[in-house]
């Protein structure tokens, strides 16, 4: 049966050694780029996050919503994505920033359990702004020994664990010289 194409970012499913939580970082005020539910997040200078593009090596996590003060009515605010450009001088991100944690995602093209600890990329940076939610997905064509996440297994989920089409969900962690916990130099 072949798999729903229906990307969704990555969803945590469970943890290596303990439990799944979130940590708070800090979004820089009009920062000028959205991040969804699901979406990879980089570490920046001064404990703050940013959206991580394909290829970086200092990714924190995966972004899980945002709070700050509505500057238009006052009020406190939780969205599950971070609007571009927000002029709030509090907006604190919760980010799945644990390197042992175990996402769901689902493959851009044709992903098989012959993949498993291989490296790979994500892909996409968009999402859904009445959701909230993420449409990245795994780089199925980076396959090698490096990348961002190493795939550990093929997805159980009957609707998306058809090895032999697109769109099959893997489990996949942080790769260990890739995410900034696991680094060995600090960022800058």
């Amino acid at each position: 049966m072949a798999n729903q194409d229906a990307a969704f970012g990555f969803k945590p499913v469970r943890h290596m050694s303990g439990n799944i939580q979130t940590e708070e970082y800090a979004i820089a005020n009009n920062y000028g780029t959205s991040i969804f539910t699901g979406q990879v997040v980089e570490a920046v200078t001064a404990g703050g996050i940013e959206a991580a593009a394909a290829g970086d090596t200092q990714q924190l996590g995966v972004f899980a919503g945002v709070f700050f003060t509505d500057p238009s009515t006052s009020k406190p605010t939780f969205k599950a994505f971070y609007p571009a450009s927000t002029a709030a001088a509090d907006i604190v991100a919760s980010v799945y920033a644990d390197p042992n944690i175990i996402f769901e995602v689902q493959h851009d093209g044709t992903g098989t359990a012959a993949m498993n600890h291989g490296g790979f990329d994500f892909v996409g940076v968009a999402g859904s702004t009445l959701s909230g939610q993420s449409t990245s997905e795994l780089d199925t064509s980076t396959v090698t020994t490096t990348g961002g996440f190493k795939q550990i297994g093929i997805s159980k989920d009957p609707n998306n664990s058809d090895e032999a089409s697109a769109n099959a969900n893997a489990y996949v962690k942080f790769n260990t010289g890739e995410h900034v916990f696991s680094l060995t130099t600090a960022i800058a």
